[in-house]
């Protein structure tokens, strides 16, 4: 018997049985679907999680510093980070005003922190859609990954000789201005005339609005309008992903012999926080591939059972036709050829029902991303062809290796003794 005819009885014997094969199916079908679907929307989880954190800007190193002695040792700390310009391309202090301040342009007049008179009734938390006064330095775009819409930077003579000059996020820039474009507009921050010098295109980060609310002003105004608060945060942004380890590593050896620890492991003359975008962006894709890989092992569950279903059931063929099995051994089968005609059913039922499994997790997939619409905006939750066809190569394996026992139990009847058999 070749291949070809053993797949012809193959599928004449599924034929003749419909219901029974189906139902051998469902464990595979149920199998298939659910590691399909699963597996797909972890992916278009993460795929989302990392959109966010490439809108935020990848290679990014976020440093907190506390220092007894003020901005002596910040100072340091900034002319270290400028000496490493083959690996670093730019800092940027990201502190904010504390105190309330008035905005004012033409006849709109908007004030920052102003909690006592927000109205509450909205629902919305007051610091995603209030405005906020950044300080920063003339590479604040760069190091938070803002994109010019229309304009300039400002320069760096503009922040060393504290001009009055600002930049404007997309949502500060809508608040005061509609859709006009405010370049060279003048704007008042507690009386004071600021001239704007360009504005940033939308982050359109959903779960951090505020970035986009936001006005940046030279950070040499800190004294002047921030009664002269110590700015602890700073963002740095590294060359590229290596540099940003090579960096990170050179940082924690220079801000450690800065600030050392005691007997006690407590940090003497005070303390520091150093993380970069790039580790968390990591630490989400390895907690989102187990998270992939447990869901899969869940739903795998469902294949096992399955192919528990396709043994038993072909224990039973094998009970069925074992006089045909008799007959075919009689006239000189070989008893490859019985092991390959049962194995060849046995992949085959499984491979039918993981083609219904691949198609009934497409659908799933689709129906879940509608669902879900509001979690993966902008994004269509589809499942990967590797996805398929794995669970399309993993149903027939299945089908073999549950179908091996029987197939061998088949292949081992003694002719007289099946032929004897009713």
């Amino acid at each position: 018997m070749n291949l070809w005819q053993a797949f012809k009885m193959a599928f004449k014997s599924i034929a003749m049985k419909k219901t029974r094969s189906f139902l051998t199916m469902l464990g595979i079908i149920i199998g298939v679907a659910s590691v399909v679907i699963m597996v797909s929307v972890m992916q278009g989880q993460a795929k989302k999680s990392m959109e966010m954190f490439e809108k935020m800007g990848e290679n990014k190193i976020n440093l907190y510093i506390w220092a007894w002695d003020g901005g002596e040792s910040v100072q340091r700390v900034m002319d270290y980070c400028l000496s490493l310009n083959t690996y670093i391309s730019g800092i940027t202090p990201n502190a904010e005003i504390n105190d309330s301040v008035t905005i004012q342009y033409g006849a709109k007049t908007i004030k920052t922190n102003d909690w006592d008179n927000y109205d509450w009734s909205t629902g919305q938390d007051p610091w995603m859609t209030m405005l906020h006064v950044k300080l920063g330095s003339e590479q604040y775009g760069v190091c938070n990954n803002y994109k010019l819409a229309s304009g300039r930077e400002m320069s760096y003579l503009e922040v060393e000789k504290t001009l009055p000059v600002c930049m404007l996020g997309a949502g500060a820039k809508e608040q005061l201005f509609g859709f006009t474009d405010p370049v060279g507009e003048t704007i008042t921050l507690n009386g004071d005339p600021f001239q704007v010098v360009g504005w940033y295109q939308p982050m359109d980060l959903d779960w951090q609005p505020q970035m986009d609310n936001i006005i940046v002003i030279p950070h040499t105004f800190n004294r002047t309008m921030n009664n002269n608060y110590d700015m602890n945060e700073y963002v740095i942004k590294a060359r590229d992903a290596q540099s940003t380890v090579k960096a990170m590593t050179l940082l924690t050896a220079y801000l450690n012999g800065m600030f050392p620890k005691d007997a006690d492991g407590n940090r003497m003359n005070g303390s520091y926080d150093l993380g970069s975008d790039n580790s968390a962006a990591e630490n989400q894709q390895k907690a989102s591939m187990m998270q992939s890989l447990v869901m899969g092992a869940i739903a795998g569950i469902s294949l096992l059972v399955g192919g528990i279903g396709i043994m038993n059931i072909m224990l039973v063929t094998v009970t069925e036709r074992t006089r045909e099995i008799g007959i075919r051994k009689a006239i000189g089968a070989e008893r490859s050829s019985i092991i390959t005609q049962f194995l060849i059913e046995s992949a085959v039922i499984c491979s039918i029902g993981g083609l219904i499994g691949i198609g009934i997790g497409y659908v799933g997939t689709m129906i879940a991303g509608k669902l879900m619409a509001d979690v993966f905006e902008g994004i269509i939750l589809m499942p990967e062809p590797f996805i398929a066809v794995g669970a399309f190569l993993f149903s027939v394996v299945l089908g073999i290796i549950f179908g091996m026992y029987p197939a061998i139990k088949a292949s081992g009847l003694q002719p007289v003794v099946a032929l004897r058999a009713d």
